[in-house]
């Protein structure tokens, strides 16, 4: 039987220092843990990104996977490709994450061949890609540098290529986010984060992880060329959209 990952218990005692988060080698050691109970829904995304690699992934194409982390969405992407020649390129700017990353698609039996990378996203060049992810990355690129980012994604997609974009999002309106933000709360209360570590999580990761409304994502992708782009799934304050070109 496949082993417990280890818990997230990195603020679970009182830290007299917070600094800002980052994901080192003690994320790393938690994170399959840490991501199940803060984010709402992220089963949910990482299970369908096999629905839009059936649709969109073509022959003699790229596949990116950006801000792979351990390779949750890599696998899942890799294991509903059917077409031939299809490479998958997987890219994360954590060392401790690629590492985990190469375990977990060594341990793996798709036949996609997978590059893993170990660099800024930002740096990562886009070509011949049919489907591109970035799942719960973008949010930590500076703001400045997210227009550039998706329109270097969009000038390397085919056409007829998806983006899936997830995202912890800002409510325009200031009641709804207050609501939505008490319910994320609870919902990692309900798998056993206390209010010491929701709390010192919230601190460390406030000036890393700069979220945006609905609406910005979308004129961005506009923006960038897009011809659709839709809200496929959304839990509480985190969201996920697909956009084609």
């Amino acid at each position: 039987m496949p082993s417990t990952p280890p818990k997230d218990d990195l603020f679970a005692k009182p830290l007299s220092h917070l600094v800002d988060f980052v994901f080192d080698e003690q994320v790393a050691s938690v994170f399959p843990d840490m991501i199940r109970r803060s984010v709402p829904g992220y089963e949910t995304v990482i299970a369908m990104l096999g629905v839009f690699a059936s649709r969109f992934v073509t022959p003699n194409s790229r596949v990116y996977d950006l801000g792979c982390s351990q390779g949750a969405a890599t696998l899942a992407l890799r294991r509903h490709i059917r077409c031939a020649g299809v490479t998958l390129v997987a890219v994360d700017n954590s060392q401790a994450m690629i590492d985990r990353c190469q375990s977990n698609v060594a341990a793996d039996l798709a036949p996609a061949p997978v590059e893993l990378h170990c660099e800024d996203v930002q740096r990562t060049p886009i070509q011949n890609a049919s489907l591109v992810t970035l799942n719960y990355t973008l949010q930590f690129v500076p703001l400045a540098q997210r227009d550039q980012l998706i329109s270097d994604i969009y000038q390397g997609m085919l056409p007829g290529a998806a983006l899936v974009l997830s995202e912890k999002i800002q409510c325009a309106d200031s009641i709804e986010q207050a609501r939505v933000t008490d319910w994320h709360h609870e919902f990692k209360r309900l798998n056993g984060y206390s209010d010491l570590e929701i709390s010192q999580k919230r601190q460390a990761i406030e000036n890393v992880l700069v979220p945006e409304t609905l609406q910005d994502h979308q004129q961005r992708l506009q923006s960038a060329g897009f011809s659709e782009a839709y809200c496929w799934f959304q839990c509480f304050n985190f969201a996920s959209l697909v956009a084609i070109k």
